[in-house]
C-alpha cells in the first residue's frame, strides 16, 4: 500500500471531509481514499487506484499514524447520524461502498468496535458478501 498516495489525496480535502461528515451530508468526491475497499469491487480508475489488496494492506492502513486515526475519526462521525440512512448521509453509490469498506476494516481489526457499529447501524449488522468473498 502506498500510504503517501492516500495522504496526498486526503490532505487538501480533509477539512471538507470532516465538515460533510459532521453535517451528515457527503457532497464531494473523496470516498475512494477515505473509506477504501478491497480490490476487485470497483471498476473505475479511482476505485482501482485506491483499492486495498486485502487484510494485510487494511492492517497497514489502520496502523499508519495518519490514515488509521483519520479512518476512525470519520467512522465515529458516521455513528452520530443513526437517525438517518447510509443512503441519506453518503448518497448513491457511496452507501454501498461504505458497507464494503466497513466490512474490510471490521475484519482487519475485530477488536475495534467502530466498524461493526456502522454495519449494525445501517446494514442490519450484515457485512458485505462481495467483500468477504475477496478476503
Amino acid at each position: 500500500m502506498d500510504a503517501d498516495l492516500f495522504v496526498a489525496a486526503q490532505d487538501p480535502l480533509w477539512d471538507d471531509v470532516l465538515t460533510q461528515l459532521r453535517a451528515g451530508a457527503k457532497r464531494t468526491h473523496w470516498m475512494w481514499f477515505v473509506f477504501p475497499q478491497v480490490a476487485g469491487l470497483g471498476r473505475s480508475a479511482m476505485a482501482q487506484r485506491y483499492a486495498l489488496t486485502g487484510l494485510a494492506e487494511a492492517h497497514e492502513y489502520l496502523a499508519h499514524p495518519v490514515l488509521g486515526p483519520r479512518l476512525r475519526e470519520c467512522t465515529e462521525l458516521l455513528t452520530a447520524h443513526a437517525d438517518r440512512s447510509a443512503l441519506q448521509v453518503m448518497g448513491p453509490p457511496d452507501d454501498v461502498k461504505l458497507r464494503s469498506s466497513m466490512t474490510l476494516f471490521a475484519r482487519a481489526d475485530p477488536d475495534e468496535p467502530l466498524f461493526g457499529r456502522v454495519l449494525e447501524q445501517w446494514y442490519g449488522g450484515e457485512p458485505d458478501p462481495e467483500t468477504l468473498s475477496r478476503l
